[in-house]
C-alpha cells in the first residue's frame, strides 16, 4: 500500500470538507464529506467499523485530494452536487440521502407563516409589494429545516401576531402579549436570520438557549433536548453555505498555488465538477482573471490544500 495517503492525512485541516480518493491510474475511488476532515480521512486507515465494504479500496488509494468548506451544511452540498455529475465505483448511491427543501415566508396579512416546500413556489422568490413571500435555501435535511421552523415559531410566533385567530389562538395571543401590529416586527426578524444576519440569529439563538435552560431548570429534560435540537438546527441553515444558491448561476471558480491549477464548475447555481491538474503559473494567469471577485478566496484555499497534498 503506499504511504502517500497517510503522510497526506497529516496536512488535512480539522475542518468541515468534502474529500476524494484515487487509485495509481488518477481515477477517482471515492467521494466523501466530513465535519473534520482529518479524522474523517485517518479513520481509512483504522476501524472502518460499519463501513467495511470500503477495505478493499484502501490499498488501492494512491491519492488523497480535499475541499475545506466553511460549514458542515456546504460539505453536504457539495459532497452530493459532485456525486450527482459523477459517482465514483465505490460509492454506493449517486447524490445523497437528505432531501433538499426550502423554507416559504409568506408575508400576507391572514396567512403570515413560514413552512418547508420541497419545491419553489411559482411566481417571484423575493418579496416586493406586489408579491408578500420569500424563498429561502435550499438546505439539505427536511427534519433539520423543520426543527429549525419550530425554533423560530418558539421565539417569533408569527402565527399568533394576525388578526384572524380563532378564540383559543386569541387566548394563547394575549398570554404572550401578543397582537397583530406585532407581525411586521416579526417578519423583519425571521427575515433576518434567514438572510443569516449575525446579530439576528444571534438574538433568537439567546432566546432559545434561555428556553432550554428554563425546561431543564423546571426537570422538562426532554423538551431541554428538543430546544437543543432546534439550536442545531437553526445552526444548519444559517451556515455559510454558497455552493448551492437559488440564483442560477453559471460560472467556472480557479484557484492556483505551486503549479496546481484547482477548477470548479458551477451551473445552474451548484457546484458540480471539481478538478485539478498541473499548470505553470504564466499559464494560470488567464483563468484565475475568470473567477468572479467573490470565489477568490475559496479558490486559493482550494489551490493552497490542494499543493499541500500532491507534494
Amino acid at each position: 500500500m503506499s504511504t502517500v495517503p497517510r503522510s497526506a492525512v497529516a496536512g488535512l485541516p480539522s475542518a468541515p470538507g468534502v474529500y476524494r480518493f484515487r487509485d495509481d491510474r488518477g481515477r477517482a475511488l471515492y467521494i466523501g464529506r466530513a465535519v473534520d476532515l482529518r479524522r474523517r480521512v485517518g479513520s481509512y486507515w483504522g476501524d472502518l467499523g460499519d463501513r467495511r465494504h470500503l477495505r478493499r479500496m484502501v490499498p488501492q488509494i494512491a491519492a488523497v485530494e480535499a475541499v475545506a468548506c466553511d460549514s458542515a451544511h456546504e460539505a453536504a452540498w457539495l459532497e452530493r452536487n459532485l456525486l450527482q455529475r459523477s459517482k465514483p465505483r465505490w460509492n454506493r448511491v449517486r447524490g445523497g440521502a437528505e432531501v433538499p427543501v426550502y423554507l416559504h415566508l409568506d408575508r400576507r396579512p391572514g396567512s403570515a407563516r413560514l413552512s418547508v416546500v420541497h419545491r419553489p413556489p411559482t411566481g417571484p422568490v423575493t418579496p416586493d409589494a406586489d408579491h408578500p413571500v420569500g424563498l429561502f435555501g435550499p438546505y439539505l435535511g427536511g427534519t433539520q429545516a423543520r426543527l429549525a421552523v419550530s425554533a423560530l415559531e418558539r421565539v417569533l410566533p408569527l402565527s399568533y401576531a394576525d388578526d384572524r385567530l380563532s378564540g383559543g389562538q386569541q387566548d394563547m395571543a394575549r398570554a404572550r402579549g401578543l397582537a397583530a401590529l406585532d407581525r411586521a416586527a416579526l417578519l423583519t426578524t425571521v427575515t433576518a436570520v434567514l438572510q443569516r444576519q449575525p446579530d439576528a440569529v444571534e438574538t433568537v439563538k439567546h432566546q432559545l438557549a434561555e428556553h432550554r435552560t428554563r425546561a431543564s431548570d423546571s426537570l422538562a429534560f426532554e423538551l431541554a433536548a428538543r430546544i437543543q435540537q432546534q439550536i442545531e438546527a437553526v445552526d444548519w441553515i444559517v451556515a455559510e453555505q454558497k455552493v448551492t444558491t437559488l440564483a442560477p448561476t453559471d460560472c467556472d471558480v480557479y484557484g492556483w498555488a505551486d503549479g496546481l491549477l484547482v477548477q470548479f464548475e458551477i451551473r445552474q447555481g451548484r457546484m458540480c465538477v471539481w478538478k485539478q491538474r498541473a499548470c505553470p503559473s504564466a499559464g494560470a494567469q488567464r483563468y484565475l482573471e475568470r473567477t468572479p471577485p467573490e470565489w477568490r478566496a475559496f479558490a486559493a484555499r482550494s489551490a493552497e490544500l490542494a499543493s499541500l497534498l500532491h507534494a
